[in-house]
């Protein structure tokens, strides 16, 4: 069980963290497709980091809410 636990924490831990890295190796050629100016990174990277903030102030009442097991599924 524990073991199961332990793989459930690391891939909430990468699936969470692999967005933000990608946006910057990415955004150079998904922007010419979303026809945005490359300047528009910074503007995704405001709201990424906006809803990081909102989600760590409202953690603790999920987490009470849900359980912990129930949040990180």
């Amino acid at each position: 069980m524990l073991t199961a636990l332990l793989v459930i924490i690391y891939v909430s831990f990468i699936s969470l963290g692999l967005p933000d890295s990608l946006l910057g190796s990415a955004w150079p050629a998904i922007h010419l497709d979303l026809g945005v100016p490359l300047s528009f990174a910074g503007v995704i990277s405001m709201i990424i980091s906006c809803g990081t903030v909102i989600s760590s102030l409202l953690s603790t009442r999920v987490i009470r809410r849900f359980g912990t097991g129930r949040t990180t599924l």
